[in-house]
């Protein structure tokens, strides 16, 4: 599949990505299909991560901090 993949997005053959992929050709595949799909479900709303403010940020690692202390 990732052979197929890369072939898609670079317009390659499969025998072409063969002899000239490489592992490091494989990482920035996967991250750019990983960042493609976030945006995608972001713009769908699912599995959407919000836009918090750094004050909420700041106090939702407050109350996790203390959280974790008691246990």
């Amino acid at each position: 599949m990732q052979i197929d993949t890369l072939g898609k997005r670079y317009g390659l053959l499969p025998s072409e990505v063969l002899r000239r992929a490489d592992s490091f050709d494989l990482y920035i595949m996967d991250a750019a299909l990983t960042f493609e799909s976030y945006h995608h479900k972001k713009a769908v709303n699912k599995n959407h991560v919000p836009d918090l403010t750094n004050e909420e940020l700041q106090d939702i690692w407050t109350r996790n901090k203390k959280h974790v202390a008691k246990n």
